[in-house]
């Protein structure tokens, strides 16, 4: 360690029994973010509900104590004046030689595992998100489901399990929720207790906290990975089949409107991401989205994100605002992450005047439920206009549905894909180009069955044509295309 007096100086203090350096108010706001992230952790409340029912470990506890007892060690011996002159990897490098340090000294009784188990632990709480990192740091997890401290599950590979994670008590896990949201800008407390927010790598978050979770806060932690699963990824998962992605990509390229419909976790997003790669580099596009997760590969993206109102209930920035404001940004594409609620109208509009190719996704089970679904939504922005009017308006936006589903056991498949063809009466005529055939559930509990061409020509062949991009006469013949 470094003298505390010299140029280079460490941030700790010259020897592990010195007082902690004097903390002067000016100090930048860099060293007090840093501070609150390695604050000493609030004494442990007595379980309640739930937690009440699961005895304590000895061990475990005996643990978390000398955990805290290193943790505040730690706290004592930072110096905040020297911390936003060090490079984050330095700075992790020193704090990681001091923590070991301190392990040696409170109990050296410890063996290798468990020593680099806990300077691993000290680090995540002091850098990252405590005990999330461990679970974020496995590829395998795509979905993180928090119910209160103790009880944590995963799904991986398509199954949800239990996972061994823990947090210590609820004000653990509020102190990693509040980490989570303001990195970006947004607060969660009793006066709003609900949130959604995004990790450093895209992935998406919602978190609930007490009084309206009963059980201590609940968070879902919808991840996407730092590197979106692209169309050869999709192909050997067997999400669709190559004649499948050959037409989405003439009607990316010949600017068709495409909706992408289906339940939660069924992959609306992971296809919305690898359509957009289709997109030819030269065009503009704009994204709006409640919480950032698209994942676009163009260069020229501009990327909006809504914002909820302040503590004192101004400030509001709704998606409707924002796509109000993309239609003066000279945009080639929108592109929304979710239709909600008003600013479906909006969108339907955009498609309707000059900004073709657009795509967003709607939550529905059925092409035809995204369209009643949609019809609900517009509903929402207090204009009442005729039903027959408002389904002309969706016949002449929308071109294609793409149907995707999440079936049983976790297989994640492109279940159909519908051209929306015209209006007869009051009714909106559709025709399902491409579809897939469950035909049974395997002995690992996982459904299997087929894609099928329906021998359905679609009219919107003539604008792909025109737009150079050629499919061979015999894709659209009545057959199976793969069994999985």
């Amino acid at each position: 360690m470094f003298n505390s007096t010299t140029r280079g100086r460490s941030p700790f203090g010259p020897r592990a029994g010195s007082p902690p350096s004097g903390v002067e108010q000016s100090r930048n706001d860099s060293a007090a973010n840093l501070q609150e992230t390695v604050a000493p952790p609030p004494p442990s409340p007595q379980p309640r509900g739930r937690e009440a029912v699961k005895e304590i470990d000895p061990a475990q506890e005996k643990y978390d104590t000398l955990k805290r007892l290193i943790h505040n060690k730690l706290v004592d011996r930072l110096d905040l004046d020297r911390v936003s002159e060090i490079a984050p990897g330095s700075l992790r490098n020193e704090i990681r030689g001091v923590v070991e340090h301190l392990c040696d000294t409170e109990n050296p009784l410890l063996n290798r595992t468990e020593r680099q188990r806990l300077v691993e632990e000290i680090l995540d709480e002091t850098f990252g998100l405590g005990p999330l990192e461990l679970l974020l740091k496995d590829p395998k997890i795509s979905d993180i489901m928090i119910n209160g401290p103790k009880h944590i599950f995963v799904e991986r590979g398509g199954k949800i399990e239990r996972s061994d994670v823990l947090f210590r008590d609820n004000e653990h896990l509020l102190q990693i929720i509040d980490r989570i949201v303001s990195r970006v800008g947004r607060r969660v407390d009793e006066t709003s207790p609900m949130v959604d927010a995004r990790l450093a790598d895209g992935s998406r978050v919602n978190a609930i906290i007490p009084p309206l979770a009963l059980d201590g806060a609940a968070v879902s932690i919808r991840r996407f990975g730092s590197k979106p699963l692209g169309k050869d990824d999709l192909l050997r998962f067997k999400a669709f089949t190559p004649e499948i992605l050959a037409v989405l990509e003439g009607a990316i390229k010949a600017r068709l409107n495409i909706i992408i419909s289906g339940g939660t976790g069924c992959g609306k997003t992971t296809l919305l991401n690898t359509l957009s790669s289709f997109i030819p580099s030269g065009e503009r596009v704009i994204t709006i989205e409640d919480a950032a997760e698209l994942q676009l590969q163009q260069d020229h993206v501009v990327r909006l994100e809504t914002r909820p109102a302040n503590i004192e209930g101004r400030g509001e920035v709704t998606a409707r605002d924002l796509v109000k404001n993309a239609l003066r940004m000279r945009p080639d594409r929108i592109i929304i992450g979710e239709c909600r609620g008003a600013e479906t109208l909006d969108m339907i509009q955009a498609m309707n005047t000059g900004h073709e190719g657009s795509m967003t996704t709607v939550h529905a089970n059925t092409p035809r439920d995204a369209l009643s679904r949609l019809e609900t939504m517009i509903s929402m922005a207090g204009l009442e206009l005729p039903i027959r009017a408002l389904r002309q308006q969706f016949a002449s936006a929308v071109d294609l549905i793409v149907q995707a589903n999440r079936l049983q056991g976790g297989p994640r498949k492109l279940t159909s894909i519908s051209e929306v063809v015209s209006m007869e009466g009051d009714t909106i005529i559709m025709q399902e180009i491409f579809a897939f055939r469950q035909l049974g559930v395997d002995a690992a509990g996982r459904a299997f069955g087929e894609f099928v061409s329906t021998g359905i020509r679609p009219t919107f062949m003539d604008r792909l044509e025109q737009a150079g991009y050629h499919l061979p006469s015999d894709l659209f013949r009545q057959r199976v295309l793969l069994k999985d």
